[in-house]
């Protein structure tokens, strides 16, 4: 029997359903469907479940939007930014394990008596002590990036949560005789209203971040024009920046970053130097 033409589209309406749908959501997280992987916009309310850190950036040049606002995460002792009235830059850089790079982004920085935060987990020390100890020597944070690197949004148990940062602290404390900072990052930006209520608790301050580029890959590392072509345009008043210190792009440019930002009229601050929340 001949299908009308009104139930072929009645038919055709239903199958397309699902993509509307889709692209709906998509655009209300801020996302585009040719960029599916894009950061999400922000919002105003901390998530109370789990969610991820993203990012937008409407302006180059000026402070992007987080999935949470600078206003919300202060009641936490939470930054993704810094001071947005001066020109300053906060260097960040996630720990997971010594890739032979990271003397060499030292070095970088004491050239530019840049002052830096490394994120590390228990693995970092517990396979490169000797950098740990002159990161903490030359005046750089070390800060707390869990022992095991989990999805701490999963862990809901304060005594659990606790136990993840402890650990790490105390692994930091024996190989270096002094006290970890209080600076916490999420690992993979993972988290909830709870986990901030949990870190601050614990006296720690929770960073995330402002600026930052797919450096982690090491089998498929940024060109130093692609890094420039994230870095530059985007950097802003009050950043906070993460980079990955497994990355060889990172240590073969970071010289001539830090030169070109300084050029833009940026100086460095340390995460002590974060406006009180």
């Amino acid at each position: 029997m001949p299908i009308s033409i009104r139930e072929r589209l009645k038919r055709c309406f239903f199958l397309l359903l699902p993509c509307l749908f889709l692209a709906g959501m998509l655009c209300l997280q801020g996302r585009s469907l040719s960029d599916p992987t894009a950061p999400a916009a922000g919002s105003a309310a901390i998530p109370a479940s789990a969610d991820n850190w993203g990012l937008s950036f409407p302006n180059e040049g000026q402070s992007p939007v987080g999935n949470a606002t600078v206003e919300s995460l202060a009641q936490y002792d939470a930054y993704y930014l810094g001071d947005t009235g001066k020109k300053v830059i906060y260097l960040t850089f996630d720990c997971g394990y010594e890739n032979g790079y990271t003397e060499k982004i030292l070095d970088a920085l004491k050239k530019h008596s840049a002052p830096a935060a490394f994120f590390v987990v228990g693995n970092m020390i517990e396979t490169a002590p000797d950098i740990i100890r002159r990161m903490a020597e030359e005046g750089h944070i070390v800060g707390n990036h869990t022992f095991h690197h989990p999805d701490m949004s999963a862990i809901s148990d304060q005594a659990a949560f606790q136990r993840e940062l402890d650990s790490l602290a105390a692994l930091y404390q024996e190989t270096t005789g002094r006290e970890l900072p209080m600076f916490y990052r999420p690992p993979q930006g993972k988290y909830s209203e709870d986990n901030l209520k949990q870190a601050q608790a614990l006296g720690y301050k929770t960073v995330f971040w402002s600026l930052a580029y797919v450096d982690w890959y090491v089998d498929n590392q940024p060109t130093a024009e692609q890094a420039y072509g994230k870095l530059l345009p985007r950097i802003h008043d009050g950043a906070i920046v993460l980079l990955h210190s497994t990355s060889k792009t990172n240590a073969d440019i970071l010289d001539e970053l830090l030169t070109k930002w300084e050029d833009m009229g940026y100086t460095f601050a340390s995460l002590e130097e974060l406006p009180e929340a």
